[in-house]
């Protein structure tokens, strides 16, 4: 994976909750800290994103988007 954004944070998958349109992604990044995203469920699919999988939760402003590898 290449990014231009800095702050990458690597954690596992805890919930990802589909709604009509958007999820809600958590991601666990360790020391208790679980990072909420909200992405389109296409976005999900396409990353393949499952409870336990690796992601990345990528900072960038104040959007988080989340990414694997």
């Amino acid at each position: 994976m290449k990014i231009s954004a800095r702050n990458r944070l690597k954690g596992k998958v805890v919930s990802v909750t589909k709604g009509a349109t958007t999820a809600h992604v958590k991601i666990d990044i360790g020391n208790g800290i679980v990072i909420t995203s909200s992405i389109t469920n296409d976005a999900v699919d396409e990353l393949g994103l499952a409870v336990g999988g690796d992601a990345y939760a990528v900072v960038k402003a104040s959007d988080v988007m989340v990414a694997v590898d």
